[in-house]
């Protein structure tokens, strides 16, 4: 389990952004492919809109793409490094404000303000502790019609897989040795333990944690990540009640999710270069 502090450390302290984050894209083509033929198909229905929330930005991947969809622009990250960098990679919009948190707050972003949250490919490193917190503020700060996208982690449903890793874990390292490398282990278990997803989160829980909340899921999209056929992460959309983009709830196990990924890197070649 990944706590606040580690994933402050590393995010923070440890890593590079040898390329400002785009460097996660490359399995999709770059961030632009990833943005156009992944992302905005999935959220064009919601924009533009007044004010968006983007919740652990990282150094501006996706946030150079939707500052031009709204009026105003709230960032949040636990990471100081993160914000210094995107206050000086967007100095001159002076529509949006970025904020230092402590991984689970808040308190920076109005109520009743936002009409979009967003977070991709960062919250899937958040233990529930830190999703549910996440939702039940975001329950104050959405408009009547706001709505969220959030991509999180969802390897907590393979708890046996999970298991044997732990078991291998305590292993001596000669013994593991033996048995297999722990680069195999992943492709043995068939579930990509290399992308650091919270072990603790679900698709199940965030869906629990928005009725507690007082929000509502009305789709997930259960997906594998770049390698492994383990559906280790979801990208769920959440509403107000009774909004107008109330619906009846919709799920879908995207198997084929690494297999597009390929799909968009070879367009890439053809409408992002």
């Amino acid at each position: 389990m990944a706590t606040l502090e580690e994933n402050l450390k590393v995010w923070n302290d440890q890593y590079d952004w040898p390329s400002a984050g785009d460097e996660w894209s490359a399995t999709f083509g770059g961030t632009d492919a990833l943005w156009s033929f992944v992302l905005y198909p999935r959220i064009r229905r919601f924009l533009p809109c007044s004010g968006i929330l983007e919740i652990a930005p990282g150094f501006g991947r996706w946030t150079r793409f939707l500052k031009d969809q709204c009026q105003s622009m709230i960032g949040v990250d636990i990471s100081a490094r993160c914000i210094e960098y995107c206050k000086a990679r967007f100095a001159l919009d002076s529509h949006i404000r970025f904020h230092v948190n402590d991984g689970t707050s808040l308190a920076a972003v109005p109520d009743n303000a936002i009409d979009f949250v967003f977070s991709f490919d960062s919250l899937v490193h958040a233990e529930k502790e830190v999703v549910e917190a996440y939702l039940v503020q975001i329950a104050r700060k959405l408009t009547p019609d706001g709505v969220g996208f959030i991509h999180h982690s969802n390897i907590g449903a393979y708890p046996v897989r999970l298991k044997a890793v732990e078991y291998y874990n305590r292993l001596p390292s000669a013994m593991r040795r033996r048995i297999v490398t722990k680069e195999n282990l992943s492709t043995l278990l068939s579930i990509n333990l290399q992308a650091g997803r919270a072990r603790s989160m679900t698709a199940v829980l965030f869906r629990d944690y928005c009725a507690r909340a007082g929000l509502k899921c009305i789709s997930q999209e259960v997906i594998n990540w770049t390698k492994g056929k383990c559906l280790i992460d979801s990208v769920s959309l959440f509403v107000r009640p009774g909004s107008r983009w109330d619906r009846a709830p919709v799920l879908f196990d995207n198997r084929d999710f690494v297999a597009g990924s390929k799909l968009v890197s070879r367009l890439s070649n053809l409408y992002c270069s």
